[in-house]
């Protein structure tokens, strides 16, 4: 995929007013760009990248992700990049396997993984298409501040000059390592330690289902994505990273042997298709996602541990609700700006939350007798088994699973 980009002619001399500038243009800032531009607003997309470009990712889009990207008319963008729909999840543990398909969201009921490498270009062509002006090979070196000390624009570099542009927001999409949040000296308002560390590959002709595999102290994955291929992924506890790293290949190997035997033996005879790839910093935190001047979106607001995959859709979600809040106040006086991102910070907080507190409980990677228990229930109802892989895709919370049925089965 080729991507042809508007190019923005800078000058460092330039005070040119942006009603927004977006650092960071995958999966968090070009939507949250995009959004703007539609609504109207002119908008500035920096990123340190060029694109079509990859980055470590899980690669699922959970169903609010897929409605999002349908709501958006990309959907069908992803589709024709030969991304697969996945309707079909089986997830074994102990004796327990349950297999089947979630409920949905806005009638989409399919995860898709695609690719970054193809997602983010989607993105980023989607938000130029928009009216956005798009300026890869940019680090963000310092925020501009008015005399009230509101953040008021960004300072960058570009092919070895310093550009200076202003905005009403500065909205920080940056990631995990966010340099927006550390200029803006955002609180960390949650934090918990590191949990797993997770290590992936590509692998041909595996399946066409998303498959889960966990015990204690194991969890494995894989889903299929572009060309035949398919995700692999291995989680480990955190306090094993070191001896990990230091040999990743096979400790990978067995992980998927110990955990999903039946899954290994369908890789026996075959090669990996591309590096091993893997991360002990799996940060899990919130932190204050606005302020005077600025907002963060995706992990640069929020990060967790990735072994339930909801990263992607968690971005999507922030985009929108950021737009939804802070759009219309772009244009007024800074009091007005300052109370729609009270509210956004408000709402993601409750969002974000239940997610946050399932994704912990997984990433701890102990299976106590009573989930064991909740699980074998879901095994045997397949409207269970819909209403449990709806709180796995966040369509819903695990509060839904307790349905008087499920407490007969108990």
């Amino acid at each position: 995929m080729s991507l042809h980009l508007t190019s923005l002619q800078l000058d460092s001399r330039s005070s040119l007013m942006y009603d927004a500038i977006v650092v960071g243009a995958r999966c968090a800032g070009s939507p949250t760009a995009m959004l703007l531009a539609r609504a109207g607003h002119r908008v500035l997309l920096l990123d340190r990248a060029s694109f079509p470009s990859d980055t470590l990712s899980t690669h699922v889009v959970h169903q609010p992700g897929v409605a999002a990207l349908a709501r958006w008319g990309l959907l069908d963008r992803v589709r024709a990049s030969g991304c697969p729909p996945v309707d079909r999840v089986v997830y074994e543990v102990a004796d327990i396997r349950i297999t089947g398909g979630a409920r949905g969201l806005a009638g989409q009921r399919a995860w898709y993984a695609p690719r970054r490498h193809v997602l983010d270009a989607v993105l980023v062509e989607s938000a130029v298409a928009a009216g956005v002006e798009f300026r890869g090979g940019c680090t963000v070196r310092n925020l501009l501040r008015d005399a009230t000390g509101r953040v008021s624009g960004v300072e960058f570099r570009h092919r070895g000059r310093t550009h200076r542009e202003h905005a009403a927001l500065v909205i920080g999409a940056d990631g995990m390592r966010s340099t927006v949040a550390r200029l803006c000296d955002a609180p960390y308002t949650v934090r918990h330690p590191r949990l797993t560390c997770a290590y992936y590959t590509y692998w041909d002709s595996v399946g066409t289902d998303m498959e889960l595999y966990e015990r204690q102290g194991g969890w494995v994955a894989t889903v299929p994505t572009h060309g035949g291929a398919s995700l692999v992924l291995a989680y480990f506890p955190q306090r094993r990273f070191d001896d990990i790293r230091a040999d990743s290949g096979p400790a990978y190997a067995e992980q998927i042997r110990a955990t999903a035997p039946g899954l290994a033996a369908r890789l026996v005879g075959k090669r990996p298709l591309e590096r091993l790839r893997g991360s002990g910093d799996q940060r899990n935190l919130f932190r204050r996602p606005a302020g005077p001047g600025w907002a963060l979106v995706g992990d640069a607001a929020h990060h967790k541990d990735s072994i339930t995959a909801r990263g992607i859709t968690d971005a999507f979600t922030q985009a929108e609700t950021l737009v939804r809040h802070a759009g219309p106040r772009l244009v007024g006086s800074p009091p007005g700006l300052d109370r729609a991102l009270r509210a956004y910070e408000r709402e993601c907080e409750s969002l974000l939350a239940p997610g946050y507190r399932a994704t912990l409980s997984a990433a701890r990677l102990h299976l106590s007798e009573q989930r064991l228990s909740v699980l074998r229930a879901v095994s045997s109802d397949p409207e269970l088994t819909s209403i449990y892989l709806d709180v796995f895709a966040g369509i819903t919370t695990a509060e839904a699973l307790y349905v008087p049925r499920l407490f007969t089965r108990l």
